[in-house]
Order: structure tokens, then sequence, then C-alpha cells
């Protein structure tokens, strides 16, 4: 029998018994559109991570306090800070590999103007701090090398700073006070957002290091030291020239560990997407559980079907149908629903990631791979559950068929 009539004969079956197709189906509709919400919420999930992580810095590299070891007992990272400015200093003078270098200096405190007041966190940072992390300004501009040199009171306000205290209002060449001594805002950071554990990036206002090292935070040693790279490609060997540097520096003798730490923004890069990688792949397993479930209902809709039309089966076996012919009819139905409700939760799936995006605020996006799984894996349930009642069908003796009532 032709593939054409098989197909003709199929779609006739499936079209004839509407409610118990749309019944059939609606087991696959609802594992597909599963699966593709799942997916779409797991990969936005990843994409917006990698995006933070690149908008901290292109081929960023952050020092900070390091381990060292009392009694043989490591203290963990940052439990003792030797980091200094002339730290910095020396790398900046000295690295062959380090395209930018900035020591920053983290404190916080009150700043005065406009229209109020904001507790923020002050960063003391190097001219090279923006191209470090990638960062612009949306009105005025980041502090020379003179401000930074002569310890000027100047300050570059992050937007929410900005927003809050110059709400609609350019706030460059006014006056603030930061503690107690009066800046000039030189500039506004372009807005960066939150970051994934949801701390406000742009809650922050940038000062030259020098001026925050003597009139706001009044500590001899630094919170971090951040560099970057010309490329990714230099960044193992940039690591192990800052720590030659440190350990220089530091004056570390040989065999002593080191006290401080460098990373780097590619290993937390892939540490994170591996980790919502992971998650990804596990939500789509567990939205999959209904896709099998759908198998199950057409199996056992197929069953009924095959016991309904048993006089037809022995009928067209008496005419000259072969067992094939009636086990190619069967599986092209079962493919048929499969294919039919998996292209349906395909569109309910889309459409489900996009509610759920508006509703809740996150981000999704779905891969051109899913949806060919998706559809591929619906054809596959379809193969996989019908083939027993196709069999079934196929395996039925024309005589006993044809006595059936």
């Amino acid at each position: 029998m032709k593939i054409s009539t098989l197909t003709k004969l199929a779609a006739q079956s499936i079209v004839k018994n509407k409610m118990r197709t749309m019944l059939t189906m609606l087991g696959i509709v609802i594992g597909i559109g599963a699966v593709i919400v799942m997916v779409a919420v797991g990969h936005g999930a990843q994409s917006q991570i990698e995006s933070q992580i690149r908008s901290l810095g292109t081929n960023m590299l952050v020092i900070t306090p390091g381990s060292t070891a009392q009694g043989g007992v490591s203290q963990g990272a940052g439990t003792f800070n030797r980091l200094t400015i002339e730290d910095a200093e020396k790398l900046k003078s000295e690295s062959t590999l380090l395209d930018a270098v900035s020591p920053v200096v983290v404190t916080r405190t009150q700043i005065i103007g406009g229209g109020g007041n904001w507790r923020t966190s002050v960063n003391g940072v190097s001219t090279d701090y923006l191209a470090i992390r990638n960062w612009g300004v949306t009105n005025g501009s980041l502090f020379g090398e003179e401000d930074v040199q002569a310890k000027r009171r100047v300050v570059v306000l992050g937007a929410t700073v900005a927003r809050n205290l110059f709400p609609g209002e350019d706030p460059t060449g006014a006056q603030v006070q930061l503690g107690r001594s009066p800046f000039t805002v030189v500039g506004v950071l372009a807005p960066k957002g939150q970051t994934a554990s949801g701390t406000d990036e742009d809650d922050v206002v940038l000062v030259p290091y020098t001026t925050a090292q003597d009139r706001l935070a009044g500590r001899t040693f630094i919170a971090q030291i951040l560099a970057s790279t010309a490329s990714a490609d230099e960044i193992p060997a940039a690591m192990n020239e800052i720590e030659g540097i440190m350990r220089e520096s530091h004056r570390i003798g040989r065999g002593m560990p080191d006290d401080f730490t460098v990373r780097d923004q590619t290993a937390i890069a892939a540490a994170a997407t591996s980790t919502t990688s992971v998650m990804s792949g596990l939500l789509a397993a567990i939205a999959s559980i209904s896709l099998i479930v759908g198998g199950i209902g057409i199996m056992n809709i197929m069953l009924v079907s095959v016991t309904e039309r048993t006089r037809e089966i022995g009928i067209r076996m008496a005419i000259g149908a072969r067992g094939s012919d009636v086990l190619t009819q069967f599986l092209v139905e079962s493919v048929a629903m499969s294919v039919l409700g998996g292209i349906v939760g395909l569109a309910a799936g889309y459409g489900g990631a996009a509610l759920l995006g508006h509703l809740t605020g996150w981000a999704t996006a779905t891969p051109l791979s899913a949806v060919l799984l998706a559809v591929g894996f619906s054809a596959a349930v379809g193969v996989f559950f019908g083939y027993y009642p196709a069999r079934k069908a196929a395996a039925l003796d024309p005589i006993q068929a044809l006595r059936y009532e």
C-alpha cells in the first residue's frame, strides 16, 4: 500500500474522532509546553548571568587580599589584608601584559546634595577603572590623571545616586558633600543594573583613589586591585606575571604561601554558566516527565482504537493488505498526533515563556536547538508508544478479526 494512501487513511481516522484526538494530544501539548518554558527560563538566566559577568569588565583580573596560614591553618581569602596603593603602582609600572590597573579604595558614607541625601558606596579608583570595567558615562566625564595626582575633590555619580539626588537633572558641575568634604560632580556613570546576586551596581560614586584614601577612607590597605589584559588569551600569562610581581612586592620567600588571590572573570563566567546549564537541564528533565505521561496516553488511545477497529483491520487484510501496511498506518496515526501536539505545545511554550517573563521580569530565551529537540522528541514519543498498538494490530489474524463483534 502506498505511503500517500496510508497517510490519507490515518488522517481520516484522526479527523473522524476529533475529541479523542484532542484529548490524546493534550498530554503532548502540556509536556512540550512545559519543556519549552523550563528551557526558556534556564537559558534566559544563563544569558543574563553571562551578560552581567561581561558587564563587570573585559578580560578583567581581580587581586584581593589572599589566604595566609597561621599555625598551619589556612585562614581563607580576604582574612589578612596587605594590599596597598604601592602594589597597584608596581603592577602598573612593571607589568608587560596588563593594559590597565586600578586600585580600589572602598568605603561607605553619606552623600548630600541636590534634593536630599543618600548613603552609598564610595570607590576610590584610577583613570583606568572605567576601561577595566567596560563602563561609560552618560553626562560629563571621568576625572583625569591630574585630578588623581592633585587629590582633587571631584566625583562621578552612579545612575542610582544621580537619580535620587538630582531627579530629572544633569548634576554635572553641581556641588555635593561626601562625609564632611565638598566635592564637585564631573560626570554620571551609564546605568549597569543589578548583579546576579541582586546588588545595584549603580548605587556607587567614584572619586580619585588618592582623594578617597586621604579624605574618606583613612586606611593604609585597600580592598582590591583591578587589572585587565588586551585579550583573553593573555590572561593566564598575566596571572603568572601578577603573582611574581606581587610576591616580590610583599617579600614572600620561596615556598611561602601567597597572601593575595588573583581571579579572572573567565573562570567565574565558566562556573556560573556551568551551574545554570545544569539547572536548565534539570528543569527540562523534570518537565519531560509530562511527555512520558502524554506518550502513555497515546498508547492507551491507540490500543482502544485497535480494539474498536478490529473488524476493519480484518477486512483490509482479507482483501490483500499486509501486516506491514497495518503497522505503518497505525504508526502514522500515532506520530501525526504526537507531532501535531508538539507544534501546538511549542506555540503554547513560547506564549507561556513570554507571559512568565512579563509577569515576573525574568529573562527568557528559547534556543533553536530546544525547538528542534522538542518537535523531534514528540515524534519519537509517537513512534515509541505507538509501536506496540501498531504491532498488535498488524499481528491480528484476519479470520479472527472478521469474526470480532
